[in-house]
């Protein structure tokens, strides 16, 4: 048996909006842009090479609203892997990407968490050998 983890939900405002940003900003492709009627689109974004991605889902009530940008309590939500921190973090820094800390050295790698457009936290981590 085989399994992997292959989406995850991400509540957002607008999906153009929220496509430009990841796939300037982030530098993420977009793999999926189907709309589904009603106003609703399956919007699928993902970092280039990576086999998981995000699904941008419309917040459509008032409970998913107040989720935006809090959807793990101000917790690390998600966590970007590299192979080169030091190019991503320059790069990313250089697209507009906001840092919330300096880059630190922890046993299990080289990180430093940024937000998204919405204020979610992400860890850019580059994983220890």
């Amino acid at each position: 048996m085989s399994q992997q983890l292959a989406l995850t939900t991400l509540l957002v405002d607008d999906y153009d909006r929220a496509i430009a940003w990841y796939t300037t900003v982030l530098g993420f492709e977009l793999r999926a842009d189907t709309a589904l009627g009603a106003g609703k689109r399956w919007v699928v974004v993902a970092p280039v090479g990576s086999q998981a991605g995000l699904v941008l889902t419309l917040a459509s009530t008032v409970n998913q609203q107040s989720r935006i940008g809090d959807q793990t309590g101000g917790r690390v939500g998600f966590f970007l892997h590299t192979d080169d921190f030091a190019r991503d973090h320059a790069a990313m820094t250089a697209r507009g990407v906001r840092f919330t800390e300096a880059p630190r050295q922890e046993p299990h790698g080289t990180v430093a968490i940024f937000t998204d457009l919405y204020g979610n936290t992400w860890d850019l981590l580059e994983p220890a050998p």
